[in-house]
C-alpha cells in the first residue's frame, strides 16, 4: 500500500472493488485511479496503436491513459476515466485495449513493427493488392478498431432530461467558480454552479495551503453552506457541461447514481438543457507535459496529478512505499508540486528544471540547466536520466511529476468558433473575444491562475455578467491567499533520437509530428488528421498545444501563427443513453394510437410502426397459420364485399379564409379555387425544385372552407410547408390553418356494397350515384345525431367512401359498422391489404414519391396547370425534368409465382447490366390475390409506350433476375367503372 496520512477520503469506512479480477479496498472520497495507486497498481492499460503499458496520468476528465470497463453484464460500460469514476462498495473494473492479460498483452507485438505504422500509415498502406481489402485488411482493421467493448445488451437503467434556466450559470466550482456564484446569489440572481466532480473544490483541493488564514476545505463548506441555503442557488455537481449551443443553451449531463453499485428506482443519468441569461466560464486549467525520450511509462504522471493525489487522496503514485518521486519541470509550479510531496512525507529525488536559474523553493535537490533524457521500467516506472551539463546520470525512482506549464480549458469558449488568443506570458491560448455570446471567462480559465487571482477574477466576471441584465452586484470579502508568480520558460520537449510521447492514447510522438512535416501536412487540420494526434478521448487537452510547438519549431513559425484546432461539443464524452433522454424501446419516440387502436388490439390485429403512428398491420383469424393468408383475406373481401379500415393517420388540414381558394390554387400544382362546394379533387403538390411532394385531396364544404388530406407520412411537414407559405410568402391573404389530424377519426368504407352498409348508419342523407357521385363530399350526421364528414373517394378502386367523426366517437363508430355489416360480410382490413389494394389499382404513394420523381413520371404531368402560377410549377419546366422518360408503369412476372422485387433495377431483356444501361426500378411489390399473380409498380422509360414488352429485374445485392412483363399500373378495373358505381 502507498497510503499516506491525511487526505480527504473517509478512512472510518471501507470500499471492497475488483480490478482484472483481484480484490482491492479503498475509501469514500476515493477514485478507482487513487484506490489503483493506494494499493500499489500503476499498470492500468494500453496505448490505442502500439498498446504499450500505460499507467495513470492525470487526476481528472483529462486523462488519456487509465480508461477502463466498469460493471458488468447489461450494464457494462466502456471507456471510462479511472480518474473520475468514484469508488463504491463492488465496483468491478476491468483494463481495455489488450489480448490475453494485461501485463503481457500478445498485441504489444505492434510495438516491434512501429517503423511501419508511422504517422499516416493508414492512408498509405492497405492499398494492395486489392481484392485483399475486404477479405483481410478491413476486417482485421475493424477487429483492432476501437478500445472498449460494448456488452450489446440492451441498457437496463433509466434516464431522464430536464429544463433550467437562470440569470447566470457557473462552469466550475474551484476557486474562481465559487466566488463568481457567491457575488451572485447574494445579488438575488438566479444561479446554477455545475462542476463535474463529485467534490467541489476544484484545485484547491489539490493543494495544501491555497490560504493563509483557514484552510481550504474550511473555506469551501462556508461558501457552499451558504449558497444551498439560498432559494436562489440550484448546485449541480457530478455535472459535466459538454456544449454551447444558440441562444445561450447549454448541454449538460448529471451523473445521477453512477457512483452506486445499481440505480435504484432513480435515473441513471440526466440530459439538462440549461438556458442561461450569462454564463462565468470557470473550468480552471489543464497541465501540460514535457515529452522526453520513452516518457509514457506507468508511474510518469502530470506533477499537478502527483500534488492532487498525495493532498487530496493521499496516495504516492509509487508502486512500493518509500520509493523516492522527482519532478521535471519548465516552471514555479513543479517546484511547489515537490514541496507538497515532502510535507506529505514523501521522499523527493530532486527537481529537475531546464531553466539555468531555477529557484530552489524548499529544501530538496535541484538539477538546474538539465533535463529527464530517458527512464526505464517496462510495466512501471523503475529509474530516470537526468542530463545536466552534458553529463547524464540514471537515478533510482518510484514515480515522476512531469509540469511543461498550464492551458486553460478554452473549449467551451470556443464551442461557437471562438478563436483563442496565444499569451505570451503565460505561454498558452486564452479565450478571445469572440467566444460564445454571454460567456464570461474567469480564473485559470481565463489564465488567472493563483488563488488570488481567480477568487478576485471571479467575482469581478459575476460583476460583469449581471451588470449587463441590470443587476448591480456588491463585492464580496476574499480571503487572503496564494499569488506566487507562475514563472517558467518556453521549453516544449527534449531533443533525441528515440521516441518522445506526445499524445499517449494515440502513440504520437515528435517523430510523427516531424514526420506529417516532412509529408506537407503542415495545416494544424492536417496534422491532427495524418498522425490522429487529439483525436481521442481526451481531445488533446494534455497533447496539442505540445504539438503545435513541436510543429511551430518545424516551419520556423510562432505557435501563434501555427494556429490550433477548433473545438466542439462533447467537451467530454456523453453516452448515447442519456442523449436519447431514456427514450428507448417502445419510448425511442412517442407513439400516436389511432382512435381504433384497443378496438383492433381486442381484434387480435398485429401493429406495425408508420412513421410515430401504431397501426393495424393485419386482422389474423383462426385457422390461419400466415401473414399472407389474413391480408389475402382481407384484400379479396373489399373487392367482393366490404372492407372497413382505420385511415385516422392521413393528414386533415383545415383551410379557412375568404382567401382560401386562392391560397390553395398557389400551393397546389392544380387548379383547386375553381371546385365546387360538395365536391373533391386530387390534388398534387410539387416542391420548390419542381419534383413531387405529396399527393392527397382537397375537399370543400363551403365557400370558405376547404378540408385537404395528405399521406401520413408528410402530414406534418405539408402542414408546415403550409403554414410558412402563409406567414412567408403571402402573409396578406385572409387564410387561417389548422390541423385536425387528431381531431377526426376517419373510417375508410370500401367494396361493392360500401354504399349499403352505411345507408344504415346515415341520418336522412341520399347516398345514391346521382345524389352523391363519385368525389362528393358533405357534413352530415349518422348513428342518430353524431355530426360527421363523408367523402366518396377511393384508394382501393373500389366503390368506397371516407366517413369521418369526431376522434373520441371513432372506436363507436368502428363498432357500429362491424354490427349493421355482419350480414354484408364486413371485414376489418390493415396495412397490408391496403398495399395490396392500392398497388392493384396503381395508386402511388410514399415509394413513389421518393422526392426523386416528377408528375410527367407519374402520369400526371397534365394536372400541373399552366393557367396559374404555384409552387414549382416553373421549374417542373425545366428541361431536364420534362426530358426524363421515365413512366409508371405495372409490373407482372411472367412466372406468377416469382416474387417482384421492390429496389430491383429494370434492364431491355438480353441488355449488358451496367449503370448506362439501367432503366429504372422497381418501387412496390406484393401478391395480388385478386390478380392471382406477385405484381409491382415501376419507373421504366418510356415505359407508357412498352407495354406487353418483356424486361428483366435484377437484384444484384440478392444475384437475383426476374422477367417481367410491362403492363398497365391499373391491375383492376382500369377503366375506373366501380368507384363511380
Amino acid at each position: 500500500m502507498t497510503r499516506l496520512s491525511g487526505g480527504l477520503i473517509d478512512r472510518a469506512s471501507t470500499l471492497n472493488f475488483t480490478f482484472n479480477g483481484t480484490q482491492y479496498s479503498g475509501h469514500p472520497g476515493d477514485t478507482l485511479a487513487s484506490a489503483l495507486l493506494a494499493n500499489g497498481v500503476r499498470l492500468v492499460g494500453r496505448s490505442f496503436k502500439y498498446h504499450r503499458p500505460r499507467g495513470v496520468f492525470a487526476a481528472g476528465s483529462e486523462e488519456p491513459n487509465a480508461m477502463v470497463e466498469l460493471r458488468s453484464g447489461a450494464r457494462q460500460e466502456p471507456n471510462t476515466r479511472a480518474t473520475v469514476a468514484e469508488l463504491y462498495d463492488g465496483l468491478t473494473a476491468r483494463s481495455q485495449n489488450h489480448l490475453g492479460p494485461l501485463k503481457h498483452d500478445l498485441l504489444a507485438v505492434n510495438d516491434l513493427f512501429a517503423p511501419f505504422f508511422a504517422a499516416g500509415f493508414y492512408y498509405k498502406t492497405f492499398m494492395w493488392p486489392k481484392a485483399l481489402w475486404e477479405k483481410l485488411y478491413e476486417p482485421m482493421i475493424r477487429k483492432a478498431a476501437g478500445l472498449g467493448r460494448l456488452s450489446m445488451l440492451p441498457d437496463p437503467d433509466a434516464y431522464d432530461r430536464g429544463y433550467l434556466h437562470c440569470d447566470l450559470m457557473v462552469i466550475g466550482a474551484g476557486a474562481a467558480g465559487l466566488t463568481a456564484a457567491l457575488t451572485a446569489a447574494r445579488a438575488g440572481a438566479q444561479v446554477i454552479l455545475v462542476d463535474e466532480d463529485f467534490r467541489l473544490g476544484g484545485r484547491l483541493l489539490a493543494e495544501a495551503t491555497p490560504f493563509a488564514e483557514i484552510s481550504a476545505t474550511d473555506w469551501i463548506a462556508q461558501v457552499l453552506a451558504e449558497l444551498e441555503n439560498l432559494p436562489n442557488v440550484r448546485v449541480l455537481p457530478r455535472t459535466t457541461v459538454f456544449g454551447v449551443y444558440d441562444h445561450g443553451v447549454y448541454g449538460a449531463v448529471e451523473r445521477v447514481a453512477d457512483h452506486l453499485p445499481e440505480p435504484g428506482d432513480t435515473v441513471r443519468q440526466s440530459l439538462w438543457r440549461i438556458t442561461a441569461r450569462r454564463t462565468v466560464l470557470a473550468a480552471g486549467a489543464t497541465e501540460r507535459h514535457i515529452p522526453f525520450a520513452n516518457n509514457d511509462r506507468p508511474g510518469i504522471l502530470l506533477a499537478g496529478a502527483m500534488q492532487a493525489y498525495a493532498n487530496r487522496w493521499a496516495v504516492s503514485p509509487v508502486a512500493k512505499a518509500g520509493d523516492p518521486v522527482a519532478v521535471f519541470t519548465n516552471n514555479d509550479d513543479g517546484h511547489r508540486s515537490a514541496l507538497d510531496m515532502i510535507r506529505c512525507g514523501v521522499p523527493v529525488l530532486g527537481v529537475i528544471d531546464p531553466r539555468e536559474d531555477a529557484p530552489r523553493l524548499g529544501d530538496y535537490a535541484l538539477y538546474n540547466g538539465a533535463t529527464v533524457t530517458g527512464s526505464r521500467g517496462r510495466h512501471g516506472l523503475r529509474e530516470i536520466e537526468i542530463t545536466q551539463n552534458g553529463k547524464a546520470s540514471w537515478h533510482d525512482v518510484g514515480a515522476l511529476g512531469v509540469s511543461g506549464g498550464w492551458n486553460p480549458n478554452i473549449h467551451l469558449a470556443s464551442h461557437h468558433r471562438g478563436r483563442p488568443v496565444w499569451d505570451d506570458q503565460l505561454l498558452a491560448f486564452v479565450p478571445g473575444q469572440d467566444g460564445p455570446p454571454g460567456l464570461v471567462p474567469a480564473g485559470a480559465a481565463a489564465g488567472r491562475g493563483t488563488t488570488a487571482q481567480a477568487l478576485a477574477s471571479g467575482m469581478g466576471a459575476a460583476q460583469e455578467a449581471l451588470s449587463d441584465l441590470g443587476i448591480k452586484a456588491a463585492p464580496v470579502a476574499l480571503p487572503e491567499a496564494e499569488n506566487a508568480a507562475q514563472g517558467q520558460v518556453a521549453f516544449w520537449h527534449v531533443p533525441g533520437k528515440r521516441r518522445a510521447w506526445v499524445d499517449l492514447q494515440n502513440d504520437v510522438t515528435v517523430k510523427d509530428i516531424t514526420l506529417a512535416h516532412k509529408e506537407n501536412m503542415r495545416s494544424v487540420e492536417h496534422l491532427k488528421r495524418w498522425t490522429t494526434l487529439g483525436m481521442a478521448t481526451d481531445q488533446g487537452k494534455t497533447a496539442n498545444i505540445s504539438a503545435m510547438a513541436v510543429m511551430a519549431e518545424l516551419t520556423g513559425k510562432t505557435i501563434p501563427q501555427t494556429g490550433t484546432t477548433i473545438f466542439r461539443p462533447p467537451y467530454t464524452g456523453v453516452s448515447l443513453s442519456v442523449l436519447g433522454g431514456g427514450d428507448t424501446g417502445a419510448h425511442f419516440r412517442p407513439r400516436r394510437l389511432t382512435p381504433t387502436h384497443h378496438w383492433a388490439k381486442a381484434k387480435g390485429a398485429q401493429f406495425i410502426e408508420v412513421g410515430q403512428w401504431m397501426r393495424a398491420q393485419y386482422f389474423p383469424q383462426p385457422g390461419e397459420t400466415h401473414w399472407r393468408e389474413s391480408v389475402d383475406r382481407e384484400a379479396k373481401a373489399v373487392r367482393q364485399s366490404v372492407g372497413i379500415c382505420d385511415v385516422t393517420t392521413l393528414g386533415k388540414i383545415d383551410v379557412q379564409g375568404a382567401d382560401a381558394g386562392d391560397f390553395l390554387n398557389r400551393i397546389y400544382a392544380n387548379m383547386m379555387g375553381t371546385l365546387a362546394v360538395g365536391k373533391t379533387r386530387y390534388g398534387l403538390m410539387l416542391r420548390e425544385d419542381g419534383f413531387a411532394y405529396d399527393d392527397g385531396t382537397c375537399a370543400r364544404l363551403g365557400d370558405d372552407h376547404y378540408v385537404v388530406t395528405t399521406t401520413t407520412a408528410q402530414a406534418g411537414p405539408v402542414y408546415r410547408h403550409m403554414e410558412f407559405a402563409h406567414q412567408c410568402l403571402w402573409p396578406d391573404l385572409d387564410v387561417q390553418l389548422i390541423s385536425t389530424t387528431d381531431a377526426w377519426a376517419q373510417i375508410a368504407v370500401a367494396g361493392p356494397r360500401s354504399r349499403e352498409l352505411l345507408s344504415r348508419i346515415v341520418d336522412d342523407f341520399d347516398l345514391s350515384n346521382d345524389a352523391f357521385p363519385f368525389m362528393a363530399c358533405a357534413e352530415l350526421t349518422v348513428c342518430s345525431g353524431l355530426r360527421a364528414r363523408l367523402f366518396r373517394i377511393s384508394f382501393s378502386g373500389e366503390l368506397a367512401y371516407e366517413l369521418a367523426v369526431p376522434a373520441r366517437y371513432g372506436h363507436a363508430l368502428m363498432e357500429r359498422l362491424m354490427e349493421q355489416g355482419a350480414d354484408l360480410g364486413v371485414t376489418p382490413y390493415g396495412l397490408e391489404a391496403l398495399g395490396v389494394l392500392r398497388i392493384e389499382k396503381g395508386h402511388a404513394a410514399g415509394a413513389e414519391l421518393n422526392g426523386q420523381t416528377t408528375a410527367d413520371m407519374l402520369g400526371l404531368g397534365r394536372m400541373v396547370s399552366k393557367k396559374k402560377d404555384s409552387i414549382g410549377a416553373l421549374m417542373s419546366r425545366r428541361e431536364g425534368l420534362v426530358g426524363d422518360s421515365r413512366r409508371l408503369v405495372g409490373l407482372k412476372p411472367r412466372d406468377p409465382n416469382q416474387k417482384v422485387t421492390p429496389g430491383a433495377h429494370l434492364f431491355a431483356q438480353g441488355a449488358v447490366q451496367t449503370m448506362q444501361t439501367d432503366e429504372g426500378w422497381v418501387t412496390s411489390a406484393c401478391y395480388s390475390p385478386n390478380i392471382e399473380s406477385h405484381i409491382g409498380l415501376g419507373y421504366l422509360e418510356d415505359g407508357d409506350t412498352r407495354l406487353g414488352e418483356v424486361i428483366t429485374a435484377a437484384n444484384p445485392l440478392e444475384g437475383e433476375e426476374t422477367l417481367l412483363e410491362v403492363v398497365s399500373a391499373h391491375f383492376v378495373d382500369p377503366d375506373g367503372g366501380r368507384l363511380r358505381d
